[in-house]
């Protein structure tokens, strides 16, 4: 029999440090550190010679989805932003220590260019693409009545609606029948915090992406699915730019805590694999109890 684990105890429960809300988060300067199952992901082969493209894929859920699909035998290319370029060798080097082929694609994909190639280059690399995780985003801390700078509500949008569907438009034509595209959306999405008001609005157009996408690809054969974040503890959370908040970050949730990255790895790998073959157009939620 496996040993019970209590999930309200399994990973710290806070108090976390306040902030200083410098982007982008570095995994070196998060403190506690995120655990992205480095220690403790075991993989069964659910993805055999898979070939995944994972945007912000150097650290947090990114990190923590690349590691599991390593190790569940997928080759990975990871998409990250130049000055993450230290977080990025981290999780190129525990994909490598799986046995299996990383490829680093540093570039801003919130440029319609650097998107498109992005992909192009993944699927060269790889020598194909099946697998396609829609991951990177960005999100502050923002003023009351929708006090939000033209050029930070353009640059969340370009980053979080915008590469997701340059992305997916340049990668659907190489894609075979039997491949799969996760979108990370949000409890945002659902539940949205005035604080974080233009974040919330991309993660609910991504809800609508993911159901209409799974729609329109269905008779080709792909499966387009969602996973709802709740609280969790990566890079992003302390460079949002909450000095008062942050101590009790995710202790609003039913069991108490904030989640960590490695905790959402298995509901990717799910998507992601045959398992899920009828599975598509779904929003799976990874929240600690919170309500979509």
């Amino acid at each position: 029999m496996t040993a019970l684990t209590d999930p309200r105890s399994k990973h710290l429960r806070g108090p976390f440090p306040k902030d200083d809300g410098t982007q982008p988060g570095l995994t070196e300067e998060t403190f506690p550190r995120p655990d992205h199952g480095e220690d403790s992901y075991r993989g069964t082969d659910r993805l055999a010679g898979r070939r995944a493209l994972i945007s912000g894929g150097d650290s947090g859920i990114g990190r923590a989805v690349a590691i599991a699909y390593a190790r569940e035998g997928a080759d990975v290319a990871i998409s990250y932003l130049p000055e993450e370029q230290d977080d990025a060798e981290r999780t190129a080097a525990l994909v490598e220590d799986a046995g299996r082929t990383a490829v680093l694609l540093p570039g801003d994909v919130s440029d319609e260019k650097t998107a498109a190639s992005t992909v192009a280059q993944a699927h060269e690399k790889l020598g194909g693409l099946d697998l396609l995780v829609l991951n990177a985003a960005y999100q502050k801390q923002r003023d009351a009545d929708a006090g939000i700078p033209t050029e930070e509500f353009d640059r969340v949008m370009r980053t979080n609606l915008y590469a997701p569907f340059w992305m997916a438009r340049r990668a659907l034509p190489l894609m075979p029948a039997g491949s799969s595209i996760i979108v990370t959306t949000s409890i945002q999405a659902f539940a949205p915090s005035p604080g974080l008001l233009d974040y919330a609005m991309t993660k609910a157009a991504l809800v609508a992406f993911v159901q209409a996408l799974a729609s329109q690809q269905g008779p080709e054969g792909i499966r387009v699915n969602g996973v709802a974040p709740g609280p969790i503890w990566t890079p992003l959370i302390p460079a949002t730019g909450w000095p008062e908040n942050l101590p009790t970050f995710g202790s609003d949730s039913p069991l108490g805590r904030a989640g960590q990255p490695a905790e959402l790895a298995g509901a990717y790998v799910y998507l992601a694999s045959e398992d899920a073959s009828y599975t598509s157009g779904s929003v799976l939620a990874v929240t600690g109890g919170k309500h979509l």
